[in-house]
């Protein structure tokens, strides 16, 4: 298991407000997501987050053809 540390950031705006939590780039790349993926946060108590693939099959599918590809 691999661990990456990240900061919770936040946007105010008159009448707003956005949260964000970036990817570190190695670990992106680690899970090999697509450009704009989309992807489901669960909520499984207070200190523990989920990140779901939604397309997880098409995510497979797209992980195996890079795969075929090396060398």
């Amino acid at each position: 298991m691999v661990g990456f540390s990240t900061k919770v950031q936040t946007i105010k705006r008159k009448g707003s407000e956005q949260w964000y939590i970036n990817f570190p780039s190695a670990l992106a790349q680690a899970c090999e997501f697509s450009y704009s993926e989309t992807v489901e946060w669960i909520l499984e108590d207070r200190f523990t987050l989920t990140l779901k693939r939604v397309e997880a099959e098409r995510a497979e599918a797209v992980a195996d053809q890079h795969k075929k590809k090396r060398p």
